[in-house]
Order: C-alpha cells, then sequence, then structure tokens
C-alpha cells in the first residue's frame, strides 16, 4: 500500500497518450493542486471531490510524436513521484507516432490478491506484474497501449484485506454481506488493486484502455431481464449500482477519454478545466449518482464505448454490458444508440482494427450455438417450465455473451463484413476482436470459404486473453475444450433442430488454443504493417527469484494482401 504520509493516494496512471497529448490520473488525500513535471515544463489541475475522495486528472501537451518523456509528478509543490528509493525506472511518457507499428497488450480478469506461496497455489501468477517486473528488467518491449477489457476489480468476491476494510465499518452478517456496499469500499477495492509496487509502476508507464465486465459491479451483471428484475428487489442493489457504476467514471471512464472527447462528457464539463481551478472546489458527487440510476433506468442516456486512434491501427472499445436490451422479446447486446454510434465507428482505411468487447464475439463454436439454444428456450412463447429452467441454467452456468443476444450478435456480423467486404473505405487487412471474460485464451476465425466469394478482403479474428490471475477451476477446464473440439458438430446439429436460432452469416473455427494459464496478451503489427503476431505471455515461479516471463502461445496472422496503390492510411489523429 501506499505511504501513509504522502498526499499521493493512489496513481499516478498514465491514461490517454497520443502523439501530442498525454493524460495522468491521481487520487490525493487531500484537496490540492497536482502538477506533472517534464524537464523544465509542467502541467497542473486542481483535484475534484466525489464522495469525499480526491481525484485529478492532469492534461498533458504540446508533446513530439515518437519521443519518451520522463515525468515527475508533485502534490502541492511536494515531490510525491517517483517514490523514493524505487526500485523502478524512472516514469514516462511514450508518444504515439502514426506510422510506427502497433504494439497492444491486453486482458482481462484480474483477483487482487498477495502474491506469497498461498495464494500462487489458490491464484496462481498474475500475469500483469510478470510482464511488469520483465519490462522493469529490459527484458520485454513497452507496448503502446495495454487495453484492460473487464473484471478490473471483483466487487463480488472480496479478498481478506478487502474483507478487513468492509468488517471495519459494517456488520458483515447484513446484506450484501461481504460484497462491496458503497463507494468508500469501491475506493478501498482500486487502491488494492493497483497499489502494489510493480502494478503501480507499471500502469504509470502504459497508456490504459479500459472497459467493465461484471464482476466490476456484480456476477452476471444484465444478464437478462429477470436476473435484472430479481435485484431490483434486494435492499442493496441500488447503492451497489450506483457505486460502482459512479466509481468507474472516476477511477477508469474518465481516463479512456481523448483530451477533446472528455470535453464533451456532461458530467467533466461541471469538473471543468482544473488548471487555475481552486482545489477541491467540484464536487460531483450528486452528479454522477444521478448519472449512475439514469443509465441503470436508460441505457441510451450516456455512452461509456470510445475509440482510440493507434496510428495505422484503431481501437474501438464497446461497452457490452451496461447498452444492454434485456426485455424478452427484444434481446441485444447493444441498444439502439449504441449500435448506431458503432456503426459510425465502424469504418476502414486503416491497416488494422480492433474492437475491444470484454465478452467474446466469437466463441468456441460449440459454446456458442449452445447459448443460442438457450436464449431461444427462455423465449416468452416457450411454456412456463422450459422458460423458467433454461432461466436457471442461463444464470448458473453464465450463458450470456453474443451468442446468447442473437440479434445484436447478427446485426454486428453484418456491420463489420460491410467493413470486411471495403464498403466503408478500403478494408482492413485484419478485423480482430480482442476480448476477456471466459476464463481461457484463444484465437477463432472466420473461416468459411464462401467468406471470400462473399467479397470479404479482411481477416476476421477473435483474440482471447483471460484471466490475467483468476484461473478456470480444473473440472471446467475439459468442458471448455470439448466446447472447441469434440462438442462443435453434435451442438451444431442441435442448433439447427432448434426453433428461434439463427444460423451465423458465416462459419468459424478456433485456430489456436483453449489454454487456461494466467495470461496477458500481445497483438503486434508487423514492421511492414501487413500482419499481426499474436502472443500469451504467463509467469513461471523461481525459488528466490521473481516470477519470470514465458511464451505460451504465439500465432502470426498474415494480413490480406492489397493491390498496389490502394493503401488508405488514417489520418493522425493529433492527440
Amino acid at each position: 500500500m501506499p505511504d501513509d504520509n504522502s498526499p499521493l493516494l493512489l496513481g499516478p496512471l498514465l491514461r490517454f497518450v497520443g502523439e501530442h497529448k498525454a493524460t495522468i490520473w491521481v487520487e490525493t488525500t487531500h484537496a490540492a493542486r497536482v502538477e506533472v513535471h517534464i524537464g523544465e515544463r509542467s502541467w497542473s489541475a486542481a483535484t475534484f471531490v466525489v464522495e469525499d475522495h480526491h481525484y485529478a486528472l492532469v492534461m498533458i501537451t504540446d508533446l513530439e510524436p515518437g519521443q519518451v518523456y520522463e515525468y515527475r509528478v508533485t502534490v502541492d509543490a511536494e515531490p510525491v513521484w517517483p517514490l523514493a528509493d524505487s526500485p523502478f525506472p524512472p516514469s514516462s511518457i511514450a508518444t504515439l507516432q502514426h506510422h510506427r507499428p502497433t504494439r497492444l497488450a491486453f486482458g482481462s480478469c484480474r483477483t487482487s490478491v498477495p502474491h506469497d506461496e498461498e495464494y500462487h497455489r489458490s491464484h496462481g501468477v498474475d500475469a500483469l506484474r510478470t510482464v511488469a517486473l520483465a519490462l522493469a528488467k529490459g527484458e520485454a518491449t513497452r507496448p503502446d497501449a495495454l487495453a484492460l477489457l473487464g473484471d478490473q476489480v471483483y466487487a463480488d468476491e472480496t479478498s481478506p484485506a478487502m474483507l478487513d476494510f468492509i468488517s471495519s465499518r459494517r456488520d458483515i452478517d447484513q446484506a450484501p454481506y461481504e460484497e462491496i456496499k458503497d463507494y468508500a469500499e469501491y475506493a478501498h477495492l482500486y487502491r488494492l488493486a493497483w497499489s502494489e509496487p510493480a502494478i503501480r509502476w507499471v500502469l504509470s508507464i502504459l497508456p490504459s484502455a479500459m472497459i467493465f465486465d461484471d464482476h466490476d459491479i456484480r456476477d452476471d451483471w444484465n444478464t437478462s431481464w429477470s436476473w435484472h428484475q430479481q435485484m431490483n428487489r434486494t435492499s442493496w442493489w441500488h447503492e451497489r449500482l450506483v457505486a460502482g457504476l459512479a466509481s468507474y467514471w472516476v477511477y477508469q471512464h474518465i481516463g479512456n477519454l481523448a483530451p477533446e472527447e472528455l470535453a464533451q462528457d456532461e458530467v467533466w464539463r461541471l469538473v471543468g478545466d482544473r488548471t487555475d481551478a481552486a482545489p477541491g472546489d467540484v464536487d460531483i458527487t450528486e452528479e454522477l449518482r444521478l448519472l449512475a440510476a439514469r443509465v441503470d433506468d436508460d441505457p441510451m442516456t450516456y455512452r461509456w464505448s470510445y475509440t482510440r486512434a493507434l496510428g495505422d491501427s484503431r481501437l474501438i472499445v464497446l461497452d457490452s454490458r451496461a447498452a444492454r436490451v434485456l426485455e424478452p422479446n427484444r434481446r441485444s447486446m447493444l441498444d439502439d444508440d449504441e449500435l448506431a454510434w458503432f456503426d459510425e465507428q465502424l469504418t476502414g482505411g486503416v491497416e488494422h482494427l480492433f474492437i475491444g468487447t470484454s465478452v467474446p464475439y466469437l466463441l468456441p463454436p460449440g459454446l456458442h450455438d449452445t447459448e443460442a439454444i438457450s436464449e431461444s428456450f427462455a423465449r416468452p412463447e416457450r411454456s412456463a417450465f422450459v422458460r423458467r429452467s433454461a432461466e436457471a441454467v442461463r444464470q448458473v452456468v453464465d450463458l450470456e455473451h453474443w451468442a446468447a443476444f442473437q440479434s445484436g450478435f447478427q446485426e454486428v456480423f453484418d456491420l463489420v463484413l460491410s467493413v470486411a467486404k471495403g464498403e466503408r473505405g478500403t478494408a482492413p487487412r485484419t478485423i480482430t476482436f480482442l476480448s476477456g471474460d471466459v476464463h481461457h485464451s484463444y484465437i477463432a476465425e472466420v473461416v468459411d470459404p464462401g467468406a471470400a466469394a462473399d467479397g470479404v478482403h479482411s481477416r476476421i479474428i477473435q483474440a482471447v486473453c483471460s484471466p490475467i490471475r483468476n484461473p478456470m477451476p480444473r473440472g471446467v477446464r475439459m468442458l471448455m475444450s470439448q466446447m472447441a473440439k469434440s462438442l462443435v458438430r453434435p451442438m451444431r446439429w442441435l442448433a439447427r433442430r432448434t426453433s428461434g436460432v439463427e444460423s451465423p452469416p458465416h462459419r468459424w473455427e478456433l485456430t489456436a488454443g483453449p489454454w487456461f494459464d494466467n495470461n496477458l496478451a500481445l497483438a503486434e503489427v508487423d514492421d511492414d504493417g501487413q500482419g499481426l503476431q499474436l502472443s500469451w505471455f504467463t509467469g513461471d515461479l523461481v525459488e528466490g527469484r521473481d516470477p519470470v516471463l514465458r511464451m505460451v502461445s504465439s500465432v502470426r496472422v498474415d494480413g490480406v494482401a492489397r493491390p498496389a496503390g490502394s493503401r488508405h492510411p488514417q489520418e493522425a489523429s493529433g492527440g
């Protein structure tokens, strides 16, 4: 945990980084002015307040593309970063350069428990921490960005340290028992997740793009209308949801956005330009609480999705939790507004297009058909017994991915195919979904020969990296392997004979995996910009040493070749 005497409670986290701009997020112990220093230059922001906690997001401007800038942080002129006697290299900002090949790390599902023998046995080695240690020693190459695709914190599975904090302030024999209750507990949960020294350091040097998944709020969040009604009948759910979304806005969402996008955010406009403001004079607690409650009632009133320009590549990060349409007669992963926004963002003209969605878009084929069948059995036209049974199974075994929202799945497939056909600008060489959630990793690809005949010019890939640190029980691993292999044909046969199950436009299959290690993955564009190298890394314990980085798997994806003269690079964002 941080030094109790320091005014810097959490951070710094390097969040958005473009070619000319960057943002750095901190939490402080009190109202203060936070400054970031690069050489003789400095940028500052006054803190704002949420639930008696103090935060600042400092906007760094006028940087040069493709440069590395070491930085320092002060709070009310007191040096707070780098830490005294830190074993880690100085923190720095590495700005993007338009034509430099992209290196994008990604993963999800990371529990915040100690890094000792007991928890290595139960939770395995933390892959993100292992990568951090390797970067600090110069044994790994620095990615351009880190996409954390859900379950950065577990609000429903508290660690002993978190439970100690909860027990110190309320009776855990009362609902919600050992789970997170309110904003103060969420704030402590994030502090536990991001304070371990190696994690804290790596988050200070890698620009991070984040999105929530279910455990950030609660397991099975927005699985179905039945689940939603069931949770709303409890005495504690409303406060959990409001606290979860409000804290997500503070700790994750605002750092996702480029400064010019953040300036358009309805709540951030209340914070405003903090360069010359008095510290702590803006308290946005009530506005955030109202926003969170409103989003639960009508997801179309706010958007959590966003984009990041990555040189010749682009990352679109989709909200596949809060934006769901749950009415029994109309289920979709994306509401109308979210789908229209995605439609606008989904264009060609880039070498490689990445789509981040916390839950995998292309599941192992056998599992996809299982979830589609489950959704069909839970529809209102089924008998009450079938409907209730299907709903019970859906919640118990988490049948709530894209395949269980068939309408949204089909609509997104059509949009992606239009990009891959070159109908929205020059087709990218690859279109890659990046996901987590399922506690196993794999690569799937659209391999249907009919796709080429249909005019598809891009390779369409699903790359999953899960977990970073939360391994799947061994008993479930066999079933997941069977869903990827031996059960594919039987489940496809059953899906074809089940009313209400639509056949996907094109066939896909697992081309690598599954594997079940704690992993952090890297999508690396070739030097010539044409192909991708997808690699998964884990940590191995060595007696008397820090965990050692080991590559679990690496797969090359050759991008589709283009005719000479067809290249249309994306315009530099200037961010």
